[in-house]
């Protein structure tokens, strides 16, 4: 079973075992099976955010196909399978007149994966609207329903991401949205342009996830097999986050390259942080659309934040490409960028 053909970036060497599992009792049996034998395992879900060495994965391969969407109809919360594709769960709220899910339209992957990453995309987390995750612990053999405040939720990671062992399998995620037609008051202001509003205005949920999908689909972020700018794992590297020092020292190092009037773009991250875009430090650093080192993997021509397989690029060619990009942009402004995308059997 070679895993390229189960990640979007089309990379990936074979598995040893694989398992499809189509309910919760059949991915619980899975991993307890292979934890009982003391077998490697990795959960795929969509493979929208994974990277796999060209050598494959020496263990099983247990893949989330769950499925269901339902409404409680007296608390009135939306619990959505692990295995449910993520932006078709996007629409149906969006459809049933729930606000708070309408910005993460035509993110890729499945919804057992969006707590993991602490899923966000134009001003909205998932963690803003998830009541409670119920996942199986491969320590203790039991299902728990872990509430929102014990998942550690943070920019892009939870308590389920910095678990290296990956204790916890998502089994499904419960949301409280807002019964209201119109989105949350927008707070990205790209998004807000693309609406002809301004942020803090709100929209009808149905417009902004129109607009939204535009945004993305002009950035090769939304999975198309006829744009080869999709064959990606969507952004690589996460956004730093950067204190007054380290913002500074940004601020000095752009003025030195790019002249004196130049501003580094950020967004304020709570307690005194700050966010700046990656893509910027990484255009910045030499690193534009379309850049690559000539062995098939390259920066997407439409979002500096992508890596493209061109259809004849290696994992470890990608890498290389990673590796340069992180290497010239720390060169340049001193700042580490890490990755998204969870890596197997290989390191940044």
């Amino acid at each position: 079973m070679n895993l390229a053909d189960f990640t979007t970036v089309g990379l990936g060497g074979p598995a040893r075992g694989f398992v499809r599992a189509d309910t919760d009792e059949d991915l619980i049996e899975a991993v307890w099976a292979a934890d009982g034998g003391g077998e490697p395992i990795l959960i795929l879900g969509g493979g929208s955010n994974l990277v796999v060495a060209d050598e494959g994965f020496d263990g099983t391969v247990i893949q989330v196909a769950t499925k269901g969407i339902r409404r409680d109809p007296g608390t009135g919360l939306v619990t959505v399978a692990a295995g449910e594709d993520w932006d078709a769960a996007v629409a149906w709220t969006v459809a049933a007149g729930l606000a708070g899910l309408e910005c993460l339209s035509g993110v890729p992957g499945l919804a057992g994966a969006t707590p993991i990453q602490n899923v966000g995309a134009y001003g909205q987390e998932v963690s803003e609207t998830i009541t409670e995750v119920r996942a199986y612990d491969r320590v203790t053999g039991q299902i728990n329903n872990i509430p929102n405040e014990r998942c550690g939720f943070a920019y892009r990671t939870s308590m389920f991401k910095r678990d290296d062992a990956r204790r916890h399998v998502v089994l499904s995620v419960t949301f409280r949205l807002a019964e209201q037609s119109a989105a949350r008051p927008l707070r990205y202001p790209e998004l807000a342009a693309a609406l002809g509003v301004v942020p803090g205005d709100q929209v009808a949920s149905t417009e902004v996830r129109s607009a939204v999908i535009e945004l993305r689909r002009g950035k090769g972020m939304v999975i198309d097999p006829a744009d080869p700018d999709t064959r990606s794992v969507g952004s690589f590297f996460v956004n730093p986050v950067l204190d007054g020092a380290a913002l500074a020292a940004v601020e000095a190092a752009a003025r030195a390259r790019c002249g004196d009037q130049a501003r580094v773009p950020r967004f304020s991250a709570g307690d005194g942080l700050v966010k700046v875009p990656a893509a910027w430090l990484i255009e910045r650093a030499g690193f534009g659309k379309g850049y690559s080192p000539g062995d098939g993997a390259r920066i997407s021509s439409k979002h500096t934040l992508a890596l493209v397989n061109s259809g004849s690029a290696t994992t470890a060619g990608l890498m290389a490409l990673a590796r340069e990009i992180r290497d010239g942009v720390r060169d340049v402004f001193g700042v580490s960028l890490t990755p998204e995308p969870v890596l197997v059997g290989i390191a940044l």
